[in-house]
């Protein structure tokens, strides 16, 4: 019935053209409440055809209802995600008579300017490459967006869990007030944990107020514990190799002829892992967000076009990206969240006859533990859900000037209705648009607000571009083969004394250093027979450590609860020594405070957020150092009796220290206490302390 709702030419080359007899129940589900005009999140496992479900209703509303113009934006977290979905949309707005075109960093100035003279009745985007356009004196931001009817978030729980998902909302919240009506909104996600409140976040000012609903036939109820079920379906095994070169005999010698992808949660592991699988003539590609674009796009499309080979990854290739049919996925360690797995087990299975799979290689005993535990969790039917960062001041100061720049001059008693009412970018923004004028961001001109100098000084550099970029990346160096891009590296690699002819290790290949030219931030490199090496500092920030939910699991894992997977011998043998290695580090009944190489040790397992919020807690009690995600360490004359008198008070949130301000974005247009405020929110897990709390304490 559904696929009679959508236009007649759309469902005739769906049946002809796509040759499908019918739709997917989510894409059926979908028709109906997007082609009315409701919000809606679209929930699916990977492969789960959301980008269909979300479309094609909105490419028959466009045709039925005569859209002209940019009607509907498609948003996504990644630039190679816009770039592999772009032929599959081109087509079905061809279909129609329509056109799509994309837009971010790396379409040429040609490109861009002829969608400013043009623009196609879908847009693929990003959200920094949105706020660009409408601080742009290039565009015409109003007669631009005119027509706009729709947004489509593709995976939305990317952008939802940190600061980008803010200063989405809060560009969408512009676009809507510049297009001069409320856009609906349609979200794409993997399985998370609490998928209606990641709608009424999606839905921003219009929570409430638009009518709206989650889409997820194909996805269970996900509740805490399930005991007694089945784990979820697919063949899973965790095995424990030691190293990394173990790791590559594993993958050589299992599964010749088929196609496998490798997840590797750093680039270090990712190139280290790719140079030991071509030792062994394995055909291997790699792809990370430090290799240069043609590496990347080479990698994919002859990973995409070949059967007997293995690609090695980071989380670049665990959203929606197509690489093709795949026979298996491997996971060095572990991730860090359970919806991360099910993202990355869902590139498998998709083919008749077979499952979904996935092989864990655990490198080390933390690398084991984590496997288990998460394991542990997503047999318990467990998926995180995910939330907004705390308290987004800096996001706020960001906007406020982006607002200014959009507008050029904007009312000082105008300034509010910018976004709709959407908190916190309200009336509580007040004393961050004072501290802007005191400073000298912004100016305040008859009561007509524009930049100041400082923000020229600080943000102003080639059009403003580091204002409209939410994150900070660390300075990185570009390595130069001939005339060929390779990749980037920390420079923090090159400029550590080395004995001798200096060897990288970048896109799986071993390079010699040539020449190194500071100023322009490149180096120059040749072929190199010697073994290479690589490292890249963590771009980190807030949040660091492992969550309450996966160290209690790891906990669990360690008080003999094994996971509902296959365990080789080596894995089993493997966690045994872990048992017996933390046997005086976990208790069932409760916490352990225990002495070992004089240090007094509180064991509370309960993640680093929690632990860090239990130590500014306990005052003097609690040594400036050694927090852990599993522990922290006490004054060696703590009692228990002391130690719960001073946690009978009020929790404290962790004050986080100086050199953590500098790593977030914006804090220089914030208040000193406003930006401590916003990191000690988000450093502290005050939920998780008070369960520890309430804990039974045992001291050995």
């Amino acid at each position: 019935m559904s696929l009679d709702e959508l236009h007649p030419s759309l469902t005739h080359h769906i049946v002809n053209t796509l040759g499908w007899p019918g739709l997917r129940p989510l894409q059926q589900e979908a028709v109906g409440p997007l082609m009315a005009g409701e919000d809606a999140l679209l929930l699916a496992p990977t492969a789960g055809g959301k980008t269909e479900a979300a479309t094609f209703p909105l490419l028959s509303a466009m045709v039925t209802e005569n859209w002209s113009g940019l009607s509907v934006l498609y948003v996504c977290p990644i630039k190679a995600l816009l770039n592999n979905l772009l032929p599959r949309l081109e087509a079905y707005s061809g279909w129609l008579g329509r056109r799509t075109g994309m837009w971010h960093g790396d379409v040429s100035a040609s490109v861009k300017q002829r969608i400013r003279d043009d623009p196609p009745d879908i847009l693929l985007t990003t959200p920094e490459s949105l706020e660009g356009l409408l601080v742009s004196t290039k565009t015409d931001h109003r007669k631009f967006f005119a027509g706009l009817r729709a947004v489509i978030v593709d995976e939305v729980h990317a952008f939802a869990g940190d600061d980008r998902g803010w200063h989405l909302l809060a560009v969408l919240e512009r676009l809507s007030k510049v297009a001069g009506r409320p856009i609906q909104r349609v979200g794409c996600s993997a399985t998370v944990g609490n998928p209606h409140e990641l709608l009424i976040w999606l839905k921003g000012s219009q929570a409430g107020v638009r009518p709206g609903k989650v889409i997820a036939p194909d996805v269970p109820a996900i509740t805490e514990v399930l005991e007694g079920d089945p784990p979820p379906a697919g063949e899973v095994e965790l095995d424990y190799v030691g190293s990394v070169d173990n790791a590559a005999k594993v993958i050589a010698a299992l599964h010749q002829g088929e196609k496998r992808l490798v997840f590797a949660d750093s680039r270090r592991l990712v190139e280290e892992l790719a140079a030991a699988l071509r030792e062994r003539n394995v055909t291997t590609f790699l792809s990370h967000a430090s290799l240069s674009i043609d590496e990347r796009r080479q990698a994919e499309t002859a990973f995409a076009e070949a059967r007997d080979c293995v690609i090695v990854a980071t989380s670049t290739l665990e959203l929606g990206i197509d690489v093709g049919d795949l026979d298996r996925v491997i996971q060095l360690n572990a991730p860090r969240t359970v919806a991360s797995f099910l993202q990355r087990i869902g590139r498998t299975g998709r083919r008749s006859g077979t499952v979904r799979n996935c092989l864990f290689l655990a490198l080390n005993e933390t690398g084991l533990l984590d496997a288990a535990a998460l394991l542990h969790l997503w047999g318990r039917h467990w998926v995180e859900p995910v939330t907004a960062p705390p308290e987004p001041r800096h996001i706020v100061a960001q906007q406020l000037l982006a607002q200014c720049l959009q507008e050029s001059r904007v009312g000082d008693r105008l300034w509010i209705e910018g976004w709709n009412g959407l908190h916190p970018f309200d009336a509580s923004a007040a004393p961050i648009l004072d501290f802007l004028i005191d400073e000298g961001h912004l100016e305040n001109d008859g009561g007509m607000l524009f930049i100041g100098p400082r923000a020229e000084q600080k943000f102003g550099r080639r059009n403003f571009l580091e204002l409209t970029s939410v994150f900070t990346a660390a300075p990185e160096f570009t390595a130069i083969a001939g005339r060929e891009e390779i990749g980037r590296v920390d420079p923090a690699v090159l400029a550590t004394p080395a004995e001798g002819p200096r060897v990288l290790l970048l896109a799986g290949r071993s390079w010699r250093v040539t020449w190194i030219d500071w100023k322009r931030r490149r180096f120059f490199v040749e072929p190199s027979t010697a073994p290479g090496s690589i490292r890249w500092n963590s771009t980190g920030g807030t949040g660091q450590g492992r969550s309450f939910a996966l160290t209690r699991a790891i906990r669990e894992v360690l008080l003999g609860g094994d996971p509902p997977v296959q365990l080789t011998r080596r894995a089993i043998a493997a966690l045994a020594d872990a048992r017996t290695r933390h046997e005086d580090h976990v208790d069932g009944a409760g916490t352990i405070i225990g002495t070992e190489d004089s240090e007094r040790r509180w064991w509370t397992w309960a993640g680093y957020r929690a632990n860090l919020t239990l130590q500014e807690s306990l005052g003097e009690l609690a040594e400036d150092f050694g927090v852990t995600d599993n522990s922290l360490r006490l004054r060696r004359d703590t009692s228990t009796a002391a130690l719960r008198d001073r946690l009978a008070h009020k929790l404290r949130a962790p004050i986080p220290d100086e050199q953590a301000l500098t790593g977030l974005k914006f804090s220089t247009a914030l208040p000193r206490s406003l930006a401590v405020a916003t990191l000690s929110a988000r450093l502290a897990d005050l939920d998780g302390a008070a369960h520890i709390r309430d804990q039974a304490v045992v001291l050995r």
